[in-house]
C-alpha cells in the first residue's frame, strides 16, 4: 500500500497479502481521516540548549511503564534543532531524564525508546548487544543457531519486543533479510547492517524496507542488497517441508514464520478432510494440510504469482497434487460462489491481509471480518474446523472474538472455540508493549447443539 506521507503508528504487523480493492479503500479513507488523528505538533523549544525532548506535565506515566512509544500530543517542546532518527534524551517537565529515544518529527509516535537508563550510550556498542541479545535468547530457547539442523526459518529480531523499535531482522537458511520500520533504525542503517553480518556471518543481507507503515512514518520505500549476495534460490525448511522464498518481492520479507506453529496444527487435523486454505499466499497451511492427509485442498489467493510459487513448493515437496486445487480470485467474491454453489468443507483457514492498521480502522475492518467468517461459517459441514486470524493491530483479541460470535450467529450456527492462537515463539512479546501482540487467531468447531 502506497501513500502520502500520512502520520500514524507503524508496528511490526504482518503486511497485507490480499483484498487489493479493500486495501485501496483503508488508504483513502486514512488519508481523509488523518486530520481526526490527533497530532498536535510539539513547540519549538530553545534551538540554542542541547537537544532534548520535554514531556507536558502528567504525560510522563506511559514511560514510567516502560511504554516505548513518545506520541506527539504528550510532548510540551523539542529543545534544539534535532534531525529525525537521532538520539534525544527525553525528559518530564520537571527535567529529569526519563529515557533515550529515536526522533521523528513526521510521525504521529514522535519518538521511540532505545532505553531507559539515563547513563546508557546508544551507539554501535549499544546495538550490538543488543543484537546478541536477541540471537542469544532464539539460540536457547527455540533454534540453534550456527548449527546444522531441520528448521532454518526463523526471526531473529522482533522490534519493540526486542529492545529495537523499528527493526525486523528474518533468517531465511544463510539469508537476513531486515527490515527498517522507523526513523531511528533507518538513522543507524549501515552499523546495524555491519553488526548482523559480523554476528551472522550470513551470505546476503537483503533489505525489505519497503513495508505500508514505514509510509506512514514518513520514510521513502527502498529494498535491495545490503551486504553479500542474494543467491538464485533462497529456500527454508519448515517442519519437515521444503519452501521456497522469494525475499526481493515476496509479501513481507517473503514468507510468514509466524504461523508456523499454527501451520504444523493444521497438518495434524487434516487426515480425510476436505479443505479450504483462503489467502493461501505461497500455500504454507495448504502443504501442511496436504502431508497431514486431507483428502482434497482448495487454496485461494488473489495474487497469481504466490499462488505459481505455490505450486512449486508442492513439487518440491513430492505431494499429490491431484488433491490439490489452485484458485486466483478475489477471496470475498470466491466464498460467494462457493455459498451459490453449496460447497462444503470440514477445515477452513482464513488467513486475511491487515485489514485495520490501526484503531482507527476497527469499525471498517469489523464489517470485513465478519463478512469473511459469516462465509467461512456458511461454507462448513456440521463439526467442521474453521482457523480464523487477524494480524491487524487495531483489532483486539476481545474486539475479534466478538465479530466472530456475531458472524456465527448470523450464519446461524454455535461454535465452540477449541484453541486460541498466537504467532510463533521467536515472535516475542514485551510485557509493556501489547501492541506486539498482534497476530491473533481462533480455531473454531461448529457445534451441532
Amino acid at each position: 500500500m502506497t501513500g502520502s506521507k500520512t502520520k500514524s503508528p507503524s508496528t511490526p504487523h504482518r503486511q497485507s497479502q490480499g483484498g487489493r480493492d479493500f486495501r485501496n479503500r483503508v488508504k483513502r479513507n486514512y488519508q481523509q481521516s488523518d486530520t481526526l488523528v490527533e497530532h498536535s505538533a510539539p513547540r519549538i523549544g530553545d534551538v540554542s540548549s542541547p537537544p532534548a525532548l520535554i514531556l507536558k506535565a502528567g504525560r510522563e506515566k506511559s514511560l514510567q511503564r516502560h511504554h516505548p512509544w513518545i506520541f506527539s500530543g504528550a510532548i510540551d517542546r523539542i529543545d534544539g534543532a534535532p534531525a529525525t532518527g537521532v538520539t534525544l534524551p527525553v525528559r518530564d517537565a520537571e527535567g529529569n531524564c526519563l529515557a533515550w529515544a529515536a526522533y521523528n518529527a513526521d510521525s504521529q509516535i514522535s519518538a521511540r525508546v532505545w532505553s531507559w537508563d539515563e547513563k546508557e550510550i546508544v551507539n554501535a556498542d549499544f546495538f550490538r548487544k543488543r543484537i546478541a541479545n536477541a540471537l542469544a535468547m532464539r539460540s536457547a530457547f527455540l533454534l540453534p543457531l550456527g548449527e546444522v539442523k531441520t528448521d532454518n526459518g526463523i526471526r531473529l529480531i522482533h522490534a519493540e519486543s526486542d529492545g529495537l523499535p523499528g527493526l525486523i531482522v528474518d533468517k531465511y537458511n544463510d539469508v537476513l533479510v531486515m527490515q527498517l520500520g522507523s526513523a531511528g533504525p533507518e538513522h543507524w542503517r549501515d552499523t546495524l547492517a555491519d553488526i548482523l553480518q559480523e554476528l551472522c556471518a550470513p551470505v546476503c543481507i537483503f533489505e525489505r524496507s519497503d513495508s505500508d507503515g514505514r509510509e506512514l512514518e514518513g520514510l521513502f520505500p527502498r529494498s535491495g542488497i545490503l551486504r553479500g549476495m542474494l543467491p538464485k534460490q533462497v529456500e527454508v525448511n519448515e517442519n519437515g517441508l521444503r519452501f521456497s522464498v522469494d525475499v526481493a518481492t515476496g509479501q513481507k520479507t517473503g514468507f510468514y514464520l509466524d504461523q508456523r506453529d499454527n501451520r504444523a496444527l493444521i497438518g495434524t487435523l487434516a487426515l480425510g478432510k476436505d479443505v479450504l486454505n483462503c489467502f493461501c499466499y505461497t500455500g504454507g497451511f495448504s502443504l501442511n494440510a496436504l502431508r497431514g492427509g486431507a483428502k482434497s485442498i482448495l487454496s485461494i489467493d488473489s495474487s497469481q504469482e504466490a499462488l505459481q510459487l505455490a505450486q512449486r513448493n508442492l513439487q518440491l515437496n513430492g505431494l499429490d497434487s491431484t488433491r490439490a486445487e489452485w484458485l486466483c480470485a478475489d477471496v470475498f467474491e470466491a466464498l460467494r460462489k462457493l455459498r451459490d454453489q453449496n460447497r462444503k468443507f470440514d477445515l477452513i483457514v482464513l488467513d486475511p491481509p491487515k485489514f485495520a492498521p490501526t484503531a482507527a480502522f476497527a469499525e471498517k475492518a469489523a464489517r470485513a471480518y465478519k463478512d469473511i467468517n459469516l462465509l467461512g461459517f456458511k461454507l462448513l459441514r456440521p463439526g467442521g474446523l474453521l482457523f480464523t486470524y487477524s494480524c491487524s493491530g487495531g483489532i483486539s483479541d476481545d474486539l475479534f472474538q466478538k465479530i466472530i460470535a456475531g458472524a456465527a450467529l448470523d450464519a446461524g450456527v454455535s461454535a465452540q472455540i477449541i484453541k486460541k492462537l498466537h504467532a510463533a515463539s521467536d515472535h516475542p512479546v514485551l510485557l509493556s508493549f501489547p501492541e506486539g501482540a498482534y497476530l491473533k487467531g481462533l480455531v473454531l468447531r461448529i457445534s451441532e447443539m
